[in-house]
C-alpha cells in the first residue's frame, strides 16, 4: 500500500460535499473496511450531523475489525480550514461556520484527531508518493464541480490559516463579458471556477449551444467531433486555467502543478493544449511541469490517515 508501515492503525474520515468516504487503515498500510455514505445536510446543526455520522461509522469499524484497534482518526472536509485550531471556518456547501471539528470529533470518537482540508491533505500524498514528489514549489489543483487547490512553497505547505489556496475564486479574464459591472467583478474579469471548473464548462455549454450534456466530458467528446460551441467552450476552460497557472508561477515561483479532480480524467486532451497554452503565455520563466494527479479517488482518505499518523508520530 502506498503509506507504507506504521505502529498502530487509524480511522480514516474524508468528509465530501456529496459523500463520505471512511476506512480502517492497518499498520501495514491498507485500508479495510471501506465505506462511503452520503453526507448528512442539516442546515441547523451542520457540523454535529456529519460528526454525529463519523462517530456511526466508526462504531461500524470498530465492531468488524475488533482485533485491529485505531489509535488516532483523521477527519479532512472542505472549505476554509484553519487546522492548528481545529476549526471549520466556512463551508458554502455543507453550511457550518467557526465550527469546533477537532475538539468535537475527539468527543465523539475517544480518539485523537487530526483535523484538515481535504484538498491539502490529498495533495500531500500526491506530493510524498505521486508525480510531483521531486519539486519543491508545487501547486495541486482538483478540477471537479468547483476547483480548490494546495500550496507548497519550499517543500511546505502555505495555509495562511486556512484562507490559501482559493484558486477557484482567483480573477480571471472573462470570455462572456458584457457591459454590467461590480467591485468584487469588473468588466472583463470572472473567477476561474466560472470557467474553467468542469462543472462550468457543462453549463456554459448548455447555455451557448442549447444542448444538454451529461458533464464537461462530453463536451470534450462533441468538440473532437467538429462541435465548434463545444471546442470554444473547451478552450476558454483551458485559457482560464492556463492563466491561473502562470499567475502561480510568476508569483510564487511554482514549478511543477498537478491537475486532479474529474477534468483530470481527460489525461492529455486536457493537459497537452494547456501545456501549450501555458508556453505562449511565459515568458522567461521556467515553464511548469505539468502533472496528472496519480492516486486517484482516495487521495483524501489516505491523505487523513497520514494526519493521523503523524498525529500518533507527533505524540511519541
Amino acid at each position: 500500500m502506498v503509506l507504507g508501515h506504521a505502529e498502530s492503525a487509524v480511522l480514516a474520515f474524508d468528509v465530501g460535499g456529496t459523500d463520505v468516504k471512511a476506512g480502517l487503515v492497518d499498520p501495514s498500510g491498507n485500508v479495510l473496511g471501506m465505506r462511503r455514505v452520503p453526507t448528512p445536510l442539516d442546515p441547523l446543526n451542520p457540523g454535529e450531523a456529519v460528526l454525529d455520522r463519523l462517530a456511526g461509522l466508526a462504531d461500524e469499524l470498530a465492531s468488524e475489525f475488533p482485533d485491529i484497534p485505531a489509535k488516532a482518526a483523521g477527519v479532512i472536509v472542505p472549505g476554509i480550514v484553519d487546522s492548528v485550531g481545529g476549526i471549520g471556518i466556512y463551508s458554502a456547501n455543507l453550511g457550518w461556520r467557526n465550527f469546533p471539528f477537532t475538539a468535537e470529533a475527539e468527543k465523539r470518537l475517544g480518539l485523537p484527531v487530526a483535523f484538515d482540508h481535504d484538498v491539502r491533505s490529498a495533495a500531500a500524498v500526491e506530493r510524498a508518493f505521486g508525480g510531483s514528489k521531486e519539486f519543491n514549489d508545487v501547486v495541486v489543483m482538483v478540477v471537479g464541480t468547483g476547483i480548490a487547490a494546495a500550496v507548497f512553497s519550499g517543500g511546505v505547505p502555505v495555509t495562511a490559516g486556512g484562507f490559501a489556496g482559493e484558486l477557484g475564486h482567483a480573477q480571471v479574464p472573462d470570455p462572456d463579458a458584457g457591459t454590467a459591472a461590480t467591485i468584487t467583478e469588473p468588466i472583463g474579469a470572472t473567477i476561474l471556477e466560472a470557467v474553467g471548473s468542469a462543472g462550468a464548462i457543462a453549463k456554459r455549454y448548455s447555455r451557448k449551444s442549447g444542448n444538454t450534456v451529461d458533464g464537461a466530458r462530453d463536451v470534450l467528446l462533441r468538440s473532437q467531433k467538429g462541435d465548434a460551441v463545444a471546442a470554444r467552450v473547451w478552450a476558454d476552460a483551458v485559457d482560464a486555467l492556463a492563466f491561473t497557472i502562470c499567475q502561480c508561477v510568476n508569483i510564487i515561483g511554482t514549478e511543477a502543478v498537478v491537475i486532479g479532480g474529474g477534468l483530470a480524467e481527460a489525461g492529455e486532451d486536457l493537459l497537452e493544449p494547456l501545456r501549450a497554452r501555458v508556453d505562449q503565455i511565459l515568458d522567461f520563466q521556467r515553464r511548469p511541469r505539468l502533472i496528472q494527479a496519480q492516486l486517484g479517488q482516495d487521495a483524501g482518505l489516505l491523505g487523513a490517515a497520514l494526519n493521523a499518523r503523524a498525529l500518533l508520530d507527533g505524540a511519541r
